[in-house]
């Protein structure tokens, strides 16, 4: 095989690395949504209680950051949270233009309830897959998107 045929069959593998990979992504995200739906939230508005559930009060521009938000749409999705009762600011002693988000009560027993039962639906979504391979998948998928992310 040639350089060249090299070359081609490797850019045609990564054409079909991509289009594998964007379709087991819209197919797991298609269950997820479904699972936290079932919640009475949205993915967004989960991501971000199950982001200070398991990392407690946090600036909001953080948890923007975190959850991958635009600072207007984080505002948005805490205001929702707000109201829902699920959530609260709080303004940072050391330095009062930083607002924190934390969870309320009524917030920390919501996921005390649909986290367990979120796990276990993660559990059954990868099911097919074996401890070991599981790991590999995250091992692969961390060093394409370390790699992605520095070019």
């Amino acid at each position: 095989m040639t350089k060249d045929e090299q070359q081609l069959e490797d850019e045609q593998l990564s054409l079909k690395l991509f289009v594998v990979l964007t379709r087991a992504l819209e197919a797991v995200k298609k269950e997820v949504i479904k699972d936290i739906k079932s919640y009475n939230v949205n993915l967004t508005e989960f991501a971000v209680l199950e982001f200070l559930y398991n990392k407690g009060e946090q600036p909001i521009q953080v948890i923007g950051k975190k959850v991958l938000l635009a600072s207007s749409s984080i505002t948005y999705v805490v205001d929702k949270l707000e109201e829902k009762g699920l959530l609260e600011r709080s303004a940072c002693p050391k330095d009062r233009r930083v607002i924190h988000g934390r969870l309320t009560e009524a917030g920390k027993q919501f996921m005390d309830e649909v986290f367990p039962q979120h796990e276990e639906a993660m559990a059954e979504i990868f099911g097919n897959l074996s401890k070991e391979e599981k790991e590999q998948s995250i091992t692969l998928l961390r060093k394409i998107g370390l790699y992605a992310d520095s070019m």
